[in-house]
């Protein structure tokens, strides 16, 4: 069976609003190395939008799920629990951000993450509101949805959504937008939207993942810290693409020295295997009744045992700072990338192994390059590369690498970008 035939049969039976980026159907995968179908090798940039932080197939998730499987598949959580959703509860909340008594609930989800906190939220203070940001992507259920700061693909079409959800612009130096002008724009929604005593929460990601990559300043999550602690305000850290040692820290938060009351857990969680968990405030977290939170698959046994072994990796194998060494090779290439082509590249961007170039036309920071970003995205997979776009204008080329992949085969694959880069940009010329 060929890539063109699955896609065919694809085409017939999936709909079209659940697309795929390339027409490349994977047969195996280990580490940072995808084949395909026809025995075609990738280099994965992507790595599943940054699911597998241990890269694929890591022998120690296989074994630790393989031996569950002997034992057993599901009961539900919330009915016959067991020891490995104790432990892993254990391990997460001793290594969230912050000197607080923490508790946990695990869900399937980064959007169902997401929805639990507001739940929580709006138990715990009794309010209704909440306050995101312009750029920002929480998920595809109908209140994720509101609360993402970008319309199209993710909320066109979908409307109407749940009220009292409100935006602020998020803080981009490269674009102008400051944090002062961030703090004052949530002020002024204090005066013309909604009161701050009717304000359950602030959801934030401390780096925006599909609004392009863009890392909060320290000083606007302080102020964060500061608005909320003033109005009696839930503050929601959105760690699900940032956490797990993504960004050179266990959870990015820690880099402005900020506890969250609640943080949202998911992707780079389990090397895969879907799970998702909300950790906070104990006495936040207790707010709902008994039965108020949960779902039937949260906190899979299967999925339990491999975050427990990724959790483990990490700590053996270093990754956290493992992530750092490799986001600075990339940031080493990409800006010699960048010295040659100045005006299509704005800027490169990176914490960690969390990386990103802005692409724009003839040196204007006004003028998204879309086209060219989706030329690179759309010829990625004839160069042997596996790689993923976002941003507001969908004008940015993000890298998420295994934070397992050799130093080798990052040169490799960042050569293979620089011809790919260079090839398109002659033939758009």
């Amino acid at each position: 069976m060929t890539n063109l035939e699955l896609q065919k049969r694809k085409t017939q039976v999936i709909a079209r609003g659940q697309g795929n980026m390339y027409p490349v159907y994977v047969e195996r995968a280990q580490n940072s190395e995808i084949w395909d179908v026809e025995g075609k090798r990738y280099i994965d940039f992507g790595t599943g939008i940054a699911v597998c932080n241990t890269g694929h197939s890591h022998p120690k998730v296989v074994a630790a799920v393989k031996a569950q499987l002997d034992k057993f598949s599901h009961t539900c959580v919330m009915v016959n629990p067991y020891e490995v959703a104790v432990e892993l509860a254990e391990k997460l909340v001793a290594i969230a951000p912050g000197d607080s008594e923490k508790k946990a609930i695990f869900v399937s989800t980064g959007a169902e993450a997401v929805e639990n906190c507001v739940k929580i939220a709006r138990a715990h203070t009794g309010r209704r509101g909440v306050i995101a940001f312009n750029g920002g992507f929480h998920g595809r259920t109908n209140l994720t949805m509101a609360l993402t700061g970008k319309i199209t693909p993710y909320k066109n079409l979908f409307g109407p959504f749940p009220g009292d959800i409100f935006h602020a612009p998020f803080p981009i130096a490269c674009h102008g937008i400051t944090v002062a002008q961030s703090i004052k724009a949530i002020e002024n929604l204090f005066k013309v939207d909604i009161a701050p005593t009717d304000v359950a929460a602030i959801i934030v990601e401390p780096i925006q993942g599909e609004g392009g990559f863009y890392q909060a300043p320290s000083e606007f999550l302080q102020a964060l810290r500061q608005l909320c602690d003033k109005h009696g305000i839930v503050l929601i850290a959105d760690e699900i693409q940032t956490g797990f040692a993504r960004t050179g820290k266990m959870f990015n938060f820690e880099y402005a020295n900020v506890e969250p009351d609640l943080i949202t857990m998911a992707k780079g969680i389990a090397g895969g295997f879907p799970i998702a968990a909300v950790v906070g405030k104990a006495n936040i977290m207790d707010a709902p009744l008994p039965g108020g939170l949960g779902g039937t698959y949260g906190g899979s046994p299967i999925a339990c045992v491999a975050a427990l072994a990724v959790l483990e990796i990490i700590e053996e194998e270093n990754l956290i700072e493992r992530s750092n060494q490799i986001g600075a090779l990339f940031n080493e290439q990409l800006s010699q990338l960048q010295n040659k082509f100045p005006n299509l590249i704005l800027d490169v961007r990176n914490k960690g192994a969390m990386i990103a170039i802005e692409l724009i036309c003839d040196g204007d920071v006004e003028q998204p390059n879309t086209e060219l970003t989706q030329a690179i995205i759309a010829n990625a997979a004839k160069y042997g590369l596996v790689l993923l776009a976002c941003g507001f204008y969908g004008n940015v080329i993000r890298f998420l690498p295994a934070l397992t992949i050799s130093d080798d085969l990052v040169h490799e694959g960042l050569n293979v970008f620089t011809r790919l880069f260079t090839d398109v940009v002659a033939d758009i010329a």
